[in-house]
């Protein structure tokens, strides 16, 4: 079974949060994605401290998906920089572990 990953990135609101949610789930990048709560973020950029306030969101997809999943994300991520952080999951229960797999499908030949 392919590698499974635990993908997080941020969104300056909800409705950008959910387009980018359904992008993932429609195209088969990520096999659940969860829109959190939103947090206050606070940052360097540009040589300046900024705050924000965000909507994280958790995609759970496998490791051979991660460059459709990246891609996905960047066309429809409104930052000039976004946040695409990947971290392996080391272990789970395993029926959703394999759910995740299954549910991960490649992109179509010269798409992203």
């Amino acid at each position: 079974m392919d590698e499974i990953i635990l993908v997080l990135t941020n969104l300056p609101d909800r409705a950008s949060a959910q387009r980018v949610a359904q992008a993932l789930i429609e195209n088969r990048a990520a096999a659940c994605v969860n829109l959190l709560a939103e947090c206050s973020s606070m940052y360097r950029w540009q040589g300046k401290v900024e705050t924000a306030n965000e909507i994280p969101l958790l995609a759970k997809t496998t490791r051979s998906a991660y460059p459709h999943l990246e891609a996905i994300i960047r066309a429809h991520h409104p930052y000039e920089l976004p946040e695409i952080v990947a971290v392996p999951v080391i272990t789970g229960f395993p029926g959703y572990l394999q759910w995740v797999a299954q549910e991960i499908r490649p992109p179509a030949s010269g798409s992203n």
